[in-house]
């Protein structure tokens, strides 16, 4: 080795091996080259099948095209913040339960622990009347309970995870019941938790939102870019860093701009981006970092893709699955804050029936079932194929059990997809 070689990080190199092929995106290979270097490396992976969120975006537009040309109303500026606001509950929902199929493990009762904190967020905020943040710290608190427990019981006892939540997702519907009582319902009352998902924010502040995303995803591809070099890991060429920013520069500008267009049916104007937007987006990016630019997030990755490899290598197993159930169990509660704030209501089936399409979007969104490997993002592009099922089928005035249909056909096609994507991934290192 010269003396202006660096050696690499042996963090970042050991974190391929343990995680059984499934590399964390914060390391992620192919950086070498120019961009026609990239452009193929990126077309290698997809015959190798890591598709990504690749087959979920094109089914939103497929979905897009269809549901417009059946309704005029589907792309129309209202029914676009309808999608966006509806969405927010699920996509949260579908975040939460990426950190456990990361791991490879399930969480049935997600739906039912965010249905939990809810009740005891009326009861102190209605009943009690307390601050709704104190309200809401309390319900964050129970999430974090919650999760210890399952994570516990999988990770120390040795309970599977699908049994231990099947027995919580039963119990909790009784604790709901003894919460808010029998057949009652509670109305949400505090304006700052219903303008979460009902009311918009003005101009100025959705452009001043954009401006931020823009820079701080600049912000961000330079500091990884730095963080490699230092590492002595390649780099992507400048050029495909600015396009990337300016990708995502366009299309959320384009979002905003029409957000901030008036979308409103009568005399009173309706416009500006949604409450939920950024803090869906906060959220996002938040628990983003920590899993593409921590050790615990290469960790988590690396318990996913091979958990005896993650073992030997001196990983604390349990200590991660037990804080990936932590996580999803306290944003679950947060995904039950975006729901009570859209319908307005918590009752005592509240979130019972949400799980399921929870799942449905990681899954559909390109996480796999087998650990290892997906991204949050994946989760929230999932939530927009499943909400535009419903916001389509909707429109078209179709019976519910149209909607069930179709959602469970794509949920089995996405998975056959995550499948043979594997066996092929499979195949590709075998011949290597």
């Amino acid at each position: 080795m010269t003396t202006t070689e660096k050696a690499p990080d042996p963090e970042l190199a050991a974190a391929v091996d343990v995680s059984g092929g499934a590399t964390p995106p914060g390391i992620a290979t192919g950086y070498e080259g120019t961009a026609l270097d990239q452009l193929k490396a990126y077309g290698a992976r997809l015959r190798a099948g890591e598709m990504g969120m690749l087959p979920a975006i094109a089914g939103f537009i497929v979905l897009c095209i269809l549901f417009q040309i059946l309704s005029p109303d589907f792309l129309g500026l209202l029914n676009v913040a309808n999608l966006i606001t509806e969405t927010a509950f699920l996509a949260m929902l579908a975040v939460a339960l990426v950190f456990v199929i990361l791991i490879a493990e399930i969480d049935l009762s997600a739906g039912v622990t965010a249905g939990v904190g809810m009740a005891v967020f009326v009861q102190l905020n209605n009943a009690l009347h307390l601050n709704w943040i104190v309200a809401l710290v309390v319900s964050l608190a129970v999430g974090v309970v919650i999760g210890l427990f399952i994570g516990y019981f999988v990770a120390k006892v040795g309970i599977p995870s699908f049994v231990v939540t099947l027995g919580l997702f039963l119990g909790f519907q009784g604790l709901q019941l003894v919460l808010l009582g029998n057949g009652n319902t509670y109305r949400i009352t505090d304006p700052s938790v219903l303008a979460i998902e009902n009311s918009n924010m003005p101009v100025w502040a959705g452009w001043l939102m954009w401006a931020i995303i823009v820079a701080v995803s600049l912000a961000t591809a330079f500091y990884d870019r730095a963080r490699r070099q230092r590492a002595g890991v390649p780099v992507r060429p400048l050029n495909l860093l600015f396009i990337r920013v300016a990708a995502i520069a366009v299309v959320t500008g384009i979002l905003v701009f029409l957000l901030n267009e008036n979308r409103s049916v009568s005399v009173i104007p309706i416009e500006g981006v949604p409450i939920v937007v950024p803090i869906v987006i906060a959220i996002l990016w938040i628990f983003t970092q920590i899993l593409d630019r921590t050790r615990w997030g290469i960790h988590l990755y690396a318990v996913g893709g091979n958990p005896e490899a993650a073992r030997r290598a001196g990983i604390n197993v349990a200590f991660i699955r037990i804080c990936a159930f932590v996580l999803c169990s306290t944003l679950a509660v947060v995904s039950g804050l975006f729901q009570a704030s859209e319908v307005g209501v918590v009752g005592s089936s509240f979130g019972q029936t949400d799980v399921l399409n929870g799942v449905a979007a990681a899954v559909v969104g390109g996480v796999s079932l087998f650990g290892g490997r997906g991204r949050l993002m994946q989760g929230v592009i999932g939530a927009l194929v499943i909400t535009a099922i419903t916001n389509g089928l909707g429109l078209l005035s179709l019976p519910g059990g149209v909607n069930l249909l179709i959602t469970g056909g794509v949920l089995v096609l996405a998975a056959t997809v995550d499948a043979l994507s594997r066996k092929r991934a499979g195949a590709s290192l075998a011949r290597v």
